[in-house]
């Protein structure tokens, strides 16, 4: 009988300790986060790290994407993906594979907040022959600092701007946007973005001139794995159906 307790009381142990750190949401979060919803932050993957990030989003879209801890500063990543890829429709496949390269220039103290300068050629959504460009524009060039402090658990802060080369619409401004981030608990982390979308606000370009304000919840699993379910364009910028208002976002990270 008491052996047959003993079984009970691990199998129950063993599920509570792997929710317990080893993703990046939550106080015992052990990776650093590299994204708020769709902006970079100025999180890296450890050197001799791999990470295997899949996202899911309307009209059965998937993106896959794989990145490497070179150096202790320096990562790449690449991905690919398409629209229609689950379901019964015609998958149509991006043109081109994007790529993700990160420096991180100086490191988080005290005093000062991490930076990382980079390119995402990784837009979002479906990919636009018509206008050569993502529903969502990707980064492209990006100067981004992330700031951590210790609140109630921790509580981050991240401000960035960008220039993105997907100007076939005509707009071609530099762009700013701004996150929080905030963990409940030891597995959760809430995250919010605001992306003022100034390279996407004219009379050809899809959007309005109200920003994306984008909000996510994330679970650390353990075992590397955090999942995380994403409520994007809160205000209503894009037209209606031309967004995903709800995506799932799968991460995997692995040290080699």
């Amino acid at each position: 009988m008491m052996k047959h307790k003993n079984a009970v009381t691990i199998l129950l142990l063993v599920p509570i300790t792997m929710t317990f750190g080893q993703g990046s949401a939550g106080s015992r979060g052990t990776l650093e986060p590299r994204f708020l919803v769709d902006m970079p932050t100025a999180g890296m993957i450890d050197k001799g790290s791999l990470c295997l990030d899949v996202d899911v989003y309307q009209a059965g879209g998937v993106l896959l994407g794989l990145s490497w801890g070179v150096l202790d500063r320096f990562s790449l990543g690449i991905s690919y993906g398409g629209s229609g890829l689950i379901g019964s429709d015609t998958p149509s496949w991006n043109p081109l594979p994007a790529v993700d390269a990160r420096i991180r220039l100086a490191e988080e103290s005290t005093s000062f907040p991490a930076l990382v300068i980079g390119f995402s050629s990784q837009g979002h959504d479906a990919y636009l022959s018509s206008v050569d460009r993502y529903t969502i524009k990707s980064p492209g060039a990006f100067l981004v600092v992330s700031k951590n402090y210790s609140f109630l658990g921790y509580l981050s802060l991240h401000g960035g701007a960008n220039y993105s080369f997907e100007t076939a619409d005509g707009d071609k401004d530099p762009n700013y946007y701004c996150g929080i981030e905030k963990t409940i608990g030891p597995t959760i982390s809430l995250v919010a973005e605001y992306n003022a979308g100034l390279n996407d606000n004219d009379q050809q370009a899809l959007a309005r001139e109200r920003g994306y304000l984008n909000a996510g919840i994330r679970w650390s699993l353990g075992a590397g794995v955090t999942v995380s379910l994403n409520f994007r364009d809160l205000v209503r910028n894009a037209p209606e159906g031309s967004v995903s208002r709800r995506t799932i976002h799968l991460e995997y990270s692995k040290t080699l």
